[in-house]
Formats: structure tokens, C-alpha cells, sequence
């Protein structure tokens, strides 16, 4: 009998449920549904699919940041034999007005010596510190919810972090953006380990309206980081988002601080990591993105209103930032 591809995902106390649950659902429903395709309705492990298991430390029961708790398959030290995917889910504490990402000891320390052997290794959310202080991401590209990428960064030079996309892939390692994005990542697992049609098959059964590809934009990622007051960038940045439709070139802009257009992007690169032009133009597709969300305007009123201007600009930022038109982006996300 075909045996089944084994996933085991990682839990730790204060972990997010739906980062532990989102992926598993994902990886049971395409097992259920592979089983209906060959006429197998019991979707039982031995048919072609998935088997999931989830390890603890000690493999008790664990509170989630929700206060529901999770029941654990096996403890870290009964993960034996193969492993084709391992996930480790993430978690946060609020501390204040920062959102620190949670680094448990024990885990970390496992996943050195278990991540290696196993066929793929991913991360949800917040849980891409942990391969980073496993130092499973040494040397690649990697993500996380937007609000911990800039701590994944500073704190481990040595990973090529991108806050933006959904999910990345580097080699055998997957990291994902926040929370529901374990989803995204798990079915395109899928469609890796069984092809499209299967990941397109468990996204309907799932009512999953929308199966976004990893290079899809994480929300708000040019607007998240809040406000430092007394700082003039910061001021600028908050400027900015109230005055869209109005000059934002770097001129203007590096005129409004009294400062040379060199001096200033020079200044705005190292406390924004981006260009003005970039962060303008994501400042405004971000505006757009809400307008469409929310509201009834047409395409036309909408560039305006963006500062965008005009809808053959809307179209190109649209396509080039997120690899959707206006219009298929409103379909799915209104």
C-alpha cells in the first residue's frame, strides 16, 4: 500500500492555534480528497495522502495563545524514522506597544539535529525565528508576519529577509507571512507532493475563495511600523499617508525636510529600507487596496484618489506589486 507522506508540526506553549491547525486541515482535507478521487471514501493513512502528527516537548497537552489547548501526538524526543515535512509554528507576546516573536529553548535546540534529515522544513509565522536561531536559515531567503520581520533581520544578519510575500522557498526550507498564510504554504505543498489539480480540489472543498501564490503581498507591510515622534522620516512617513494625491517625488519631499534630494534618500533608505519612490508607490497602492476592499468607485476614481492618477498606473502597480489586476483583486478580496 502507498504510504503516506508524514507531517509532524511543532508545538510549544503560547503557540497560535491556527498555525497548527490551518496547515493540518490543509494536509487532512487533500488526504480525504485523494481518497475520494481513487474511490477510497475512507481517507483512511494508508491510502495516498498525509498523516499528521503534532510533537510537544514532552508530548502533553499544550495552551495555545487562545487559551485552547492542544492534545500532542508524541514528545520531541519519539519523532523517529522519516520525517517529509516538518513545521514549526510560531508565537508573539505583546510587550508594551512591540510585538516580540517567542523563541523557545527546548524546540530550537531539537530542530538543529531533526530539521537536516527531514525531506522539507517550514516554519508559520513567528516560527521562522526558530529556524533562524536553529540556524536553519543561514544563507537564504526566508519571511514572517510583517510585524517580527525587521527583529528576524537585526537579528540574524546572515537571512535574506523579505517582509512582503506570502510564503518563500528556498531549497527544501518554506517560511511563511502571518497566520493564515500556513494555509497558502500548505497547499502549495500539495500541489508540490500531487500536483495542481489536488491543491485546487482541497482549496474548493475548504472554500478557500482565494489560493494565493507565495508572491503575493502581505497586508500593510509599507505602513506597519508606527510613528517615532520627533523623528523627521517618521513624521514624513505619516505625512505621506495623508496627502497621497499631492507631490511625493523625492524633490518634493526632500525639499519639505530642507535637505539635498541625496542627502535625504540616503536618509529615508536607512530608516525605511526603501526608496521615497517605493515607499510612495506602496503607500498608495496600499490606499488603493483599502478603496477597492471597501468601497463602490470605479477604477478611475480610485487612482485618483490613490494618488496613483490614473488607471493605466493602478493596472501596472497592481500587476507588478501583487500579480493581479484591480479588478480580480476586488472580486476576491471585497
Amino acid at each position: 500500500m502507498p504510504v503516506p507522506h508524514r507531517v509532524v508540526i511543532v508545538a510549544f506553549p503560547g503557540t497560535e492555534l491556527l498555525d497548527v491547525t490551518g496547515p493540518a486541515e490543509v494536509f487532512s482535507v487533500a488526504t480525504r480528497v485523494a481518497a475520494s478521487n481513487s474511490g477510497n471514501s475512507s481517507g483512511s493513512s494508508d491510502s495516498s495522502g498525509y498523516l499528521v502528527q503534532i510533537a510537544t516537548a514532552d508530548g502533553g497537552a499544550v495552551a495555545t495563545s487562545s487559551g485552547v489547548r492542544l492534545l500532542a501526538d508524541l514528545a520531541l524526543d519519539e519523532v523517529h524514522g522519516r520525517v517529509d515535512t516538518l513545521l514549526v509554528a510560531g508565537a508573539v507576546d505583546l510587550v508594551g506597544d512591540r510585538v516580540e516573536p517567542v523563541i523557545d529553548g527546548v524546540v530550537t535546540d531539537w530542530l538543529r539535529a531533526a530539521a537536516p534529515p527531514a525531506g522539507r522544513t517550514g516554519s508559520i509565522c513567528a516560527g521562522a525565528h526558530l529556524l533562524a536561531a536553529a540556524g536553519l536559515l543561514d544563507g537564504r531567503s526566508a519571511t514572517t508576519h510583517w510585524l517580527t520581520a525587521a527583529r528576524l533581520a537585526a537579528d540574524h544578519p546572515a537571512v535574506a529577509v523579505d517582509p512582503d510575500p506570502i510564503f518563500i522557498r528556498s531549497g527544501s526550507v518554506w517560511t511563511c507571512a502571518g497566520v493564515t498564510s500556513g494555509l497558502d504554504m500548505a497547499l502549495a505543498m500539495v500541489a508540490e507532493d500531487h500536483g495542481q489539480a489536488l491543491a485546487l480540489a482541497t482549496a474548493r472543498m475548504m472554500v478557500m475563495y482565494v489560493k494565493r501564490s507565495g508572491g503575493q503581498s502581505q497586508f500593510s507591510v509599507p505602513l506597519s511600523a508606527p510613528a517615532t515622534s520627533g523623528d523627521r522620516i517618521d513624521d514624513l512617513r505619516v505625512w505621506i499617508a495623508d496627502h497621497l494625491t499631492e507631490d511625493l517625488a523625492a524633490e518634493a519631499l526632500a525639499a519639505r525636510l530642507h535637505l539635498s534630494v541625496r542627502h535625504f534618500s540616503r536618509l529615508f533608505r536607512l530608516r525605511t529600507d526603501s526608496t521615497p519612490a517605493a515607499y510612495v508607490e506602496s503607500a498608495r497602492l496600499e490606499a488603493a487596496r483599502r478603496l477597492l476592499e471597501e468601497g463602490d468607485d470605479g477604477l478611475p476614481e480610485v487612482a485618483a484618489a490613490s494618488g496613483l492618477g490614473s488607471v493605466e498606473t493602478l493596472h501596472r502597480s497592481f500587476q507588478r506589486r501583487l500579480g493581479t489586476t484591480p479588478a480580480e483583486y476586488r472580486r476576491r478580496f471585497r
